[in-house]
């Protein structure tokens, strides 16, 4: 014989049935709620902004770190070179976009540090428009002169510079770049006078160094390193706090008689103010992982640049250290944009 349910069951029973319905439901609307989405960060491919050109310095170690990260991870990190501005033009564009982790930059020295006192219309602030995300790679300067110059040290320069005050001319690869202030740097800490050439550009500059119409030059070491090793120019020495691992005889001008000198162009991933906080640590950690590899320090070292990594409180006082350090530099060599 079949029973049926009373009144007062079927109710208990319909009302289970709307609150498991109802609990189906909730759950999943949490499933494709904002913060599910973020807990499977990253769901899509991130755009990695270089402000620079491809094929260049900046360019090369962000595709080998990005790479590295992909690879490791399952990422999908696409590379969008937007030079323009000095690297204002990929920052700015970093710095309008949605802070949900999917536009990142790889910002240096010159448009995180130096461009905010260079520039007196900068369309974005470092530190209150970006959340850095880690340190990459720093990379030092080489001072160099000609092959036949008379100067073999830093001292032979400087004691130069102080016989005949302002008729050493030095090349820079533009005005405000790291190059021309490290020179100027050099200049205030030696207490000399030399002339600054801007260029536009590392190439011509190499060119009237070799062919005597500049005395000395300043750049980075990748820069340098082929018209060194073919014998056409002399490094006299590096502009890190140590010796690089790549020119061991080569000395630190620290080391030549200028104490805590050190002026280096540093690299790190910075995204939109904003970013939510697991984000930043999901991309840290990814990205110190990365520097960390053997491979990926190896390449990075050949292309004269040290890796770095850390926290993005870290990356975070270097920017801001060195906005103060640089901006009285800025100021004093009365460096102008074109």
């Amino acid at each position: 014989m079949q029973h049926r349910a009373s009144p007062a069951t079927a109710s208990r029973r319909l009302t289970g049935v709307a609150v498991a319905t109802a609990l189906t439901a909730a759950a999943m609307l949490l499933a494709h709620s904002p913060a599910s989405a973020q807990a499977a960060y990253p769901s899509r491919a991130i755009k990695l902004i270089v402000p620079f050109p491809a094929g260049g310095g900046t360019d090369l170690i962000a595709r080998e770190v990005a790479n590295k990260v992909a690879v490791s991870n399952g990422w999908s990190i696409i590379i969008d070179n937007k030079p323009g501005s000095g690297g204002n033009l990929g920052v700015d564009a970093a710095a309008k976009s949605a802070p949900d982790g999917y536009t990142l930059v790889l910002g240096q020295t010159s448009n995180l540090a130096i461009n905010p006192t260079l520039y007196p219309k900068l369309p974005y602030n470092p530190e209150k428009d970006l959340t850095p995300v880690v340190a990459v790679a720093s990379a030092p300067l080489a001072l160099v002169v000609a092959a036949d110059s008379p100067y073999k040290t830093v001292a032979d320069v400087v004691a130069a510079a102080k016989a005949k005050p302002g008729m050493l001319n030095y090349a820079s690869s533009g005005s405000g770049t790291v190059a021309h202030l490290a020179t100027e740097l050099l200049q205030k800490t030696a207490a000399v006078k030399f002339t600054h050439v801007p260029y536009k550009g590392a190439a011509q500059g190499s060119t009237d160094l070799i062919g005597g119409q500049i005395q000395m030059y300043m750049s980075s070491v990748p820069t340098l390193i082929g018209y060194v090793k073919n014998g056409k120019m002399r490094i006299l020495a590096v502009t890190s706090a140590q010796r690089t691992a790549d020119l061991p005889a080569v000395p630190t001008v620290a080391e030549s008689g200028f104490k805590g000198f050190e002026a280096v162009t540093w690299f790190g991933i910075a995204g939109p103010a904003g970013l939510p906080k697991d984000v930043v640590a999901k991309l840290n950690g990814a990205f110190n992982k990365a520097l960390q590899d053997p491979e990926v320090k190896k390449k990075l070292a050949s292309q004269g640049t040290d890796a770095l990594g850390g926290t993005p409180e870290q990356f975070a006082k270097l920017i801001h250290d060195d906005i103060g350090r640089w901006g009285p530099i800025v100021k004093e060599s009365g460096a102008k944009v074109d």
